[in-house]
C-alpha cells in the first residue's frame, strides 16, 4: 500500500554509480526566459534615464510660489526666500482646495513669515512700514503707486498678519484666549478692506490649506529624524550584523546549547516585555488624559501619543502574552520533534564548517539588494516629479475662463485678461499631456513590477548558489577531500553561467503573484469605504488565497533551485521533481523541515527583540547615561523601527544560511535514500548521524538488504565518510 501511495508520485531515483553530485557537464537552461529578463532590465535602465532626464525631485522637496518657482533653490534668486507666503489665506478655506491642491491665491516665497497686523492702507502712512510691506509684495511696486492700482493688479496683499512657518509655509498664529481664537494675541483682526472681522475666520482657511500638507510635513519631519540620526541607526545594524554573525558562529560549535538559549531567551525577552507593558500600563494610573480610548483618539501623526494612554500598553501587553503562550505551547508538543531538528541543525553546522565563507554571502546578497531598492526608489521619485507645471486661469467673480489652462508670460495682453479683468494665471500643479505623461502611471507601474523581479531574482541567485554549495559537501564521498575548492563560487558561476533563465522564470511567477497582491490591496484600500459587503468579502477571501499561493510558490522555488544546482535540468522539471520527492516524503517534510525553519525562526526573533530593546532605551532617551547622547528627534519611534526591520532582514539574511543548508541536505538526503540502499557496493553518501535523525522509522525496515541490517548492529560496513563531517 506505501509502495502504491509512493508511486502516485512518481518512480524514485535508481542508482547511478556514475552521480558524483552537482553535474558539471550542463547546458544552458530556460534561454526564453532568460532573453525576455535581460530584455526587461534594459528597458528598466531606459525607464530610469528617461525619468532622470524629464524628472525633478526639488518638486518634492521645495514649495512652489505662482510661477512654479522653487523657493529656497540653491544657486537661484529664490536661494534665501526659503518660505512660501499665501497673499489671502481665507480663500484656502474653499473644499476647491482639497480637490485642486492649491489655493486660488497669490503665493510668493519669502524669507520670513509676517510678524504683526497690518494693512496696505495703514502701511501707505509710513516709510518705514511701506518698505517692510514691500517684503512680501510683487516686484515692481513703487512709492507712487496707489494702493486702488496695487490691489487691482494684485501685486501686494490687502492685509498682513502674524504668521508662524510650518512645513516651510506662512500660516496664522492662531491661538487660544479665554476659550476665543486668537491671532496674534488678538480676536479681531482688519481684512484690508475696512471691516473688522473675527479671528476664528481664519480656522477653515489654515485647516485646508494644512490639511493638503499634513502627510508631506510628516514626511519631511520623518527625513529630518533621519537626518539626525542616521549614524545611530547604522550602528544599531552594524550590531545586529556582528551579534547575528556571533551566533552563527556560536551554533557551528555549540548548535545543541545555542537552540535551547535562544528558546529560553525568546521566552525571557517577551516575558522582560509583557513585564515592562504592565509597569507602564499602571504608572498611567491617574494621569490626565490617560483613560483616553484609542478610537476617541483617532490618528495622530505624533506617535508618542499614543504612549501616554493605558489602552495602548494594555494591547502590547495583551498582544505579547498571545505570542509567549503560543510558543511555550508549541515547544510543549513539538518537544521531540525539536530534539531531532536540533540534531540537524548540529549536522547543518558541520556542513557549514566545510563551506565557511557560505556565511558571508549574504553581504553579497545584501549588496545587490540594497542596489535594487536604491535604484527603484530614485527612479521612482524622478518619475513622480517629472511632471510639467500647469498654470491655470484664478477668478474671484464670476469668469467662463475660470480653471482653465493659461500661460503666465502672455497672460497680461490674453484675450482671456481682458474677458476676466480681475482674473489671474496662478501655478496649480504638475502635470502635462505629451506622450510621456500619459504613459507616466504605466511606467510607475512597470519600475514597481521590475522591482519585484529584480528583488526576487537576487534572492534566487542566492538560494540556488548556497543549495549548489551544500550539494557540494553532500555528495562527496570523503569529506572534505572530495568537496571543490570554492563551492560557493563555483556554484554562483554555474548558476549565473547556465540558469539564468531559470532564475527569471520562477522569480517572474513569484512577482506576478506579488504584484497582484498589491493591487488587491490597492483595491481594499479604495473600497475601505464602501457598502457592499459582498464585495469586501470576495476581496478578502482573494487576498487570502493569493497570500497562500505565494507562500507556496516560495517553497515550491526555493526547492526547484536546489533540483536546478544538483542537475542542471530546466525550471519546470526541477520544479515538478522536487515536488514528487517531497511528496514520497511528505511526513519527514511536515514534523522535522518545518520545526527547524521554527527554531531558527526564533533565532531571528531574539536578534530583533535584544536589538530593539536597546534601540527603544536608547532614543527614547528612558536611560539617563544617553540622554545627553541621543539625538533630538521629532518621532523617536522612527530610528527604532528602522533598526528592528533592518535587524530583521540582517539576521534573516544569516540564518537563511542555515535554512538554506538544512533544506538542502534534507533533499539531499532523500535522494540518497532512493539512490543507494547502504551496501557495500551502493553505499550512503549521508553521514550516520544524519541517518539516525532522519531514518529512524525506517531503521526496523524488513525489506533491508542483510548489509543493510548488520551495518546497523555494528557499524562493521559504515562507509569512512559517513563519521568525517
Amino acid at each position: 500500500m506505501e509502495l502504491e501511495e509512493k508511486k502516485k508520485y512518481g518512480e524514485p531515483r535508481k542508482y547511478d554509480p556514475s552521480f558524483k553530485g552537482p553535474i558539471q557537464n550542463r547546458g544552458c537552461t530556460d534561454i526564453i526566459c532568460c532573453i525576455l529578463f535581460v530584455l526587461a532590465v534594459l528597458g528598466y535602465i531606459a525607464v530610469g534615464i528617461l525619468a532622470w532626464s524629464q524628472g525633478d525631485p526639488r518638486k518634492a522637496i521645495y514649495p512652489t510660489d505662482s510661477r512654479g518657482q522653487f523657493c529656497g533653490q540653491a544657486g537661484t534668486p529664490l536661494e534665501k526666500k526659503r518660505l512660501l507666503f499665501y497673499f489671502n489665506i481665507m480663500k484656502c478655506a474653499s473644499p476647491m482646495v482639497l480637490l485642486s491642491f492649491q489655493c486660488p491665491t497669490t503665493q510668493m516665497c519669502v524669507e520670513k513669515c509676517p510678524d504683526k497686523f497690518m494693512t496696505l492702507v495703514k502701511a501707505y502712512r509710513n516709510q518705514k512700514d511701506l518698505d517692510y510691506y514691500k517684503n512680501f509684495c510683487k516686484e515692481g511696486v513703487t512709492n507712487t503707486m496707489t494702493v486702488l492700482t496695487i490691489l487691482k493688479e494684485g501685486l501686494c496683499p490687502a492685509m498682513l498678519t502674524p504668521s508662524k512657518s510650518f512645513t516651510r509655509r506662512c500660516f496664522p498664529a492662531l491661538g487660544l484666549k479665554g476659550g476665543v481664537i486668537t491671532v496674534g494675541n488678538s480676536t479681531k483682526f482688519d481684512d484690508g478692506t475696512g471691516n473688522m472681522r473675527d479671528a476664528k475666520d481664519l480656522v477653515d482657511g489654515v485647516k485646508n490649506a494644512t490639511v493638503v500638507m499634513e502627510a508631506r510635513q510628516v514626511v519631511m519631519k520623518i527625513f529630518e529624524d533621519y537626518t539626525q540620526s542616521w549614524y545611530w541607526i547604522l550602528i544599531g545594524l552594524v550590531i545586529a550584523m556582528l551579534v547575528s554573525l556571533l551566533f552563527i558562529i556560536l551554533m557551528r560549535f555549540l548548535a545543541g546549547i545555542m537552540v535551547w538559549i535562544i528558546i529560553a531567551a525568546v521566552i525571557a525577552v517577551i516575558g522582560y516585555g509583557i513585564f515592562h507593558c504592565y509597569m507602564e500600563y499602571a504608572d498611567l494610573k491617574g494621569e490626565p488624559g490617560a483613560n483616553v480610548t484609542l478610537q476617541e483618539l483617532g490618528f495622530q501623526t505624533d506617535f508618542t501619543v499614543y504612549l501616554q494612554v493605558r489602552q495602548t500598553w494594555l494591547a502590547f501587553m495583551i498582544i505579547l502574552a498571545i505570542v509567549e503562550v503560543i510558543i511555550i505551547l508549541l515547544l510543549i508538543f513539538l518537544r521531540k520533534r525539536i530534539l531531532i531538528a536540533i540534531a540537524l541543525i548540529k549536522e547543518a553546522s558541520k556542513a557549514i564548517r566545510h563551506v565557511m565563507c557560505s556565511l558571508f554571502y549574504p553581504l553579497f546578497t545584501f549588496l545587490l539588494l540594497a542596489i535594487v531598492i536604491a535604484y527603484w526608489a530614485v527612479t521612482a521619485v524622478f518619475l513622480s516629479t517629472s511632471s510639467e507645471p500647469i498654470y491655470k486661469v484664478i477668478n474671484e467673480t464670476a469668469c467662463e475662463h475660470s480653471g482653465q489652462t493659461c500661460e503666465p508670460a502672455n497672460y497680461s495682453t490674453s484675450e482671456m485678461k481682458k474677458q476676466c479683468p480681475d482674473s489671474e494665471c496662478l501655478f496649480a500643479f504638475y502635470g502635462g499631456e505629451t506622450v510621456y505623461h500619459k504613459y507616466l502611471i504605466g511606467l510607475q507601474f512597470y519600475n514597481v513590477f521590475l522591482f519585484f523581479w529584480c528583488a526576487n531574482f537576487v534572492t534566487a541567485l542566492g538560494q540556488m548558489t548556497l543549495a549548489g554549495a551544500f550539494a557540494s559537501y553532500y555528495w562527496a564521498f570523503t569529506k572534505p577531500d572530495d568537496i571543490p575548492t570554492f563551492p560557493v563560487f563555483s556554484s554562483l558561476g554555474r548558476s549565473l553561467r547556465y540558469h539564468t533563465g531559470s532564475l527569471a522564470f520562477g522569480s517572474l511567477i513569484l512577482s506576478i503573484i506579488q504584484i497582484i497582491r498589491v493591487l488587491l490591496e490597492y483595491l481594499d484600500h479604495k473600497l475601505k469605504g464602501a457598502q457592499n459587503k459582498f464585495a469586501k468579502f470576495l476581496l478578502c477571501c482573494l487576498k487570502c488565497c493569493f497570500w497562500c499561493l505565494e507562500k507556496f510558490i516560495k517553497f515550491l522555488n526555493r526547492n526547484a533551485y536546489i533540483m536546478v544546482a544538483i542537475y542542471g535540468k530546466h525550471f519546470c522539471a526541477s520544479a515538478r521533481d522536487a515536488f514528487l520527492l517531497l511528496m514520497r516524503n511528505i511526513i519527514r517534510v511536515a514534523v522535522v523541515d518545518k520545526v527547524t525553519d521554527f527554531l531558527l525562526f526564533l533565532g531571528k526573533l531574539l536578534i530583533v527583540g535584544l536589538v530593539g530593546v536597546f534601540a527603544f532605551f536608547f532614543f527614547s532617551g528612558r536611560v539617563k547615561a544617553f540622554e545627553d547622547t541621543a539625538p533630538n528627534l521629532h518621532y523617536y519611534w522612527v530610528p527604532i523601527l528602522t533598526v528592528v526591520i533592518g535587524s530583521y532582514l540582517i539576521a534573516h539574511g544569516f540564518f537563511s544560511v542555515y535554512a538554506m543548508c538544512v533544506d538542502t541536505l534534507f533533499l539531499c538526503f532523500c535522494e540518497d535514500l532512493e539512490r543507494n540502499d547502504g551496501s557495500a557496493s551502493r553505499p550512503y553518501y549521508m553521514s550516520t548521524a544524519l541517518r539516525e535523525i532522519l531514518w529512524k522509522d525506517e531503521a526496523e525496515d524488513p525489506n533491508e538488504s542483510p548489509a543493510q541490517q548488520l551495518q546497523d548492529e555494528d557499524g562493521a560496513l559504515r562507509n569512512p565518510h559517513m563519521d568525517e563531517a
